[in-house]
């Protein structure tokens, strides 16, 4: 009974840290007059100024990235960027 036990709470343990990964926020940065896309749960200090999400995924930050009034459009080449930086 105690190996079951154990068991369940190294799945639950497991599953619930898998959950995490794979999330992605949009963060203002204040210093660089951006909004960037990143894949840890941002802290609103000094230049970050604001944050959003999580989203499921990459393609979902950027979309509600075009919705935030105050992040500027992002260019072709940033876009490239950004998609080989990840």
């Amino acid at each position: 009974m105690k190996r079951l036990v154990v068991a369940a709470v190294l799945l639950l343990a497991s599953g619930t840290v898998s959950l995490a990964d794979g999330l992605f926020w949009v963060v203002g940065n204040r210093a660089t007059g951006k909004c960037a896309i990143v894949t840890s749960n941002p802290v609103i200090i000094g230049d970050i100024w604001f944050g959003d999400g999580p989203y499921k995924s990459r393609a979902d930050a950027k979309l509600a990235r075009l919705t935030i009034r105050v992040c500027p459009p992002v260019t072709p080449e940033q876009e490239k960027e950004e998609d080989g930086a990840n």
